[in-house]
């Protein structure tokens, strides 16, 4: 069968790891995502299952023949998501896709990758955006931080939540599911309880679905189950009775896009808005998953679901050592709302000041993508997606109180900005009664909506950028002002 390079499927390896050939009858599943067009809006998921299901019927039962040909069997198919999941031996994928699979060791990494490009055949080439999960390296990484034995003062999220002004519609955020993304870790019930006891809220339904057999594992990594207990606890904080369902997924690009797909497209529990606290700089994923990811996004937006994303806590640098600046992905997709994070003094129950977080050697994310061209909503006298859109409190010295494991630890990083935002979306959208979707333009359209950050930058050496009156790259348009937000979105107040 005549196959044609699969654009976008270029992979790389690190030099310096040990490698060996990959066991050749190793079963994997692999995910096979297709194109389509993203629905156009105002459609309910069940109407885009229907409609994408039967645009993309004729594609199915091509792969299906592709893949009794090369050995492979489907385990699953799910094309609401325009997901098909292959399952078979290491050996048939590598004869199916043209490449060699190979296991890597790097100190306590062990993976199994690839290099070069990959190959479909002709008759598919034009329907399939990505191959992910031939290659499992791990793809992201937790965007939190904790305090580097420096003094702290730290705050109960319901604390935050009250600094900044968040509405309280009637019901609070009743009838809303926000959905998380985890790619690691897990919860405890008793720490949730016991956390929302303390704050006095009434603990939220928490509901965990499984991608690919991950699930919550809380086994002691205080980052993975920090992680998932501060996002918990932020959202849960800052969004009184709205469910949240966790998408547990493993640590992959496969298993990234996904979660994300699979929350986007979730009928059961229908999440109005998520939060995304993992991500990775964006020289180090492949055009294909970003492509994957992006159309889930799109999906997303047409759907009515608000996305908000961690910018990262690297500094403009990201964490990359060729001494330029670099933004995280996925906050650097124009479809999704980036976050960064502040430093925050309250003294006497309000902020007193804030400033761009930059301390002891992490801090805010920010800059300008080398993928993304600058949106509409975005006028910044250039032509790059610019990152982050907003911000709040991520700095650990003025972090938030969370329990972990049944101990109080204070955990800072924009991953607490994410969840923080993604409750106030769910509560704005249950004073609405009516889902937000894509933020951007009202945002973008109403500055004094925002506390401006003036003042600091999120520089490593001379790397970097200054916080300035209006958008900058460290804090984008400012952390939130409820009351303003509330205007600008036309939220029912409490009667």
């Amino acid at each position: 069968m005549p196959s044609s390079i699969l654009r976008g499927s270029e992979r790389t390896t690190p030099p310096g790891l040990r490698s060996g050939p990959a066991d050749p009858n190793v079963e994997i599943e692999v995910s096979l995502y297709l194109k389509d067009e993203a629905p156009k809006g105002g459609g309910s998921r069940e109407d885009v299952a229907k409609g994408r299901t039967e645009r993309l019927q004729p594609v199915l039962e091509s792969v299906t023949r592709f893949a009794k040909a090369s050995g492979l069997s489907i385990s699953n198919a799910d094309l609401a998501r325009r997901l098909v999941q292959l399952k078979g031996p290491v050996s048939a994928f590598e004869s199916a896709f043209g490449t060699t699979l190979s296991h890597f060791e790097h100190q306590d990494c062990t993976f199994r990758g690839r290099e070069g490009v990959l190959s479909v055949p002709e008759e598919l080439a034009p329907h399939i955006e990505a191959v992910l999960g031939l290659d499992n390296r791990p793809a992201a990484t937790a965007k939190i931080v904790f305090p580097k034995n420096v003094a702290v003062v730290s705050f109960f999220p319901n604390e935050i939540v009250d600094l900044y002004g968040f509405p309280k519609p009637e019901g609070f955020a009743k009838g809303q599911c926000i959905g998380l993304i985890e790619l690691g870790g897990g919860y405890r019930e008793g720490d949730t309880a016991t956390a929302f006891k303390s704050m006095d809220i009434p603990p939220p339904e928490v509901v965990q679905i499984s991608i690919s057999g991950a699930s919550s594992k809380p086994e002691g990594d205080r980052g993975a189950d920090g992680e998932v207990a501060l996002d918990i606890q932020v959202a849960g904080a800052a969004a009184p009775g709205a469910r949240l369902a966790v998408y547990f997924a493993p640590n992959t690009d496969q298993g990234f896009v996904d979660a994300i797909t699979a929350a986007v497209h979730d009928a059961e529990n229908k999440p109005s808005v998520l939060s995304i606290s993992w991500g990775a700089p964006e020289n180090t994923w492949t055009v294909q998953a970003i492509a994957a990811m992006n159309s889930a996004f799109a999906d997303a937006a047409a759907l009515g679901v608000t996305v908000c994303v961690a910018s990262g806590d690297s500094l403009a640098s990201d964490g990359e050592s060729d001494g330029a600046a670099h933004v995280d992905f996925p906050a650097s997709s124009p479809l999704v709302l980036a976050c960064g994070g502040t430093t925050i003094s309250a003294p006497v129950g309000r902020i007193a000041t804030e400033i761009a977080w930059n301390s002891d050697g992490s801090g805010t994310g920010g800059g300008f993508s080398r993928i993304f061209s600058q949106p509409e909503y975005q006028s910044l006298g250039g032509t790059a997606r610019g990152v982050p859109d907003v911000a709040a409190n991520a700095d650990p010295r003025s972090g938030y109180r969370i329990l972990v494991e049944g101990q109080v630890m204070t955990i800072g990083g924009t991953s607490a900005a994410a969840p923080l935002w993604a409750g106030l979306f769910a509560l704005l959208n249950a004073g609405r009664g009516t889902p937000i979707g894509q933020p951007h333009t009202l945002l973008y359209q109403n500055p004094s909506a925002f506390r401006d950050i003036t003042v600091g930058d999120n520089k490593e050496g001379k790397v970097g950028f200054d916080a300035r009156p209006g958008w900058d790259a460290v804090t984008g348009l400012g952390s939130p002002n409820g009351e303003a937000l509330v205007e600008v979105f036309g939220v029912k107040p409490a009667s």
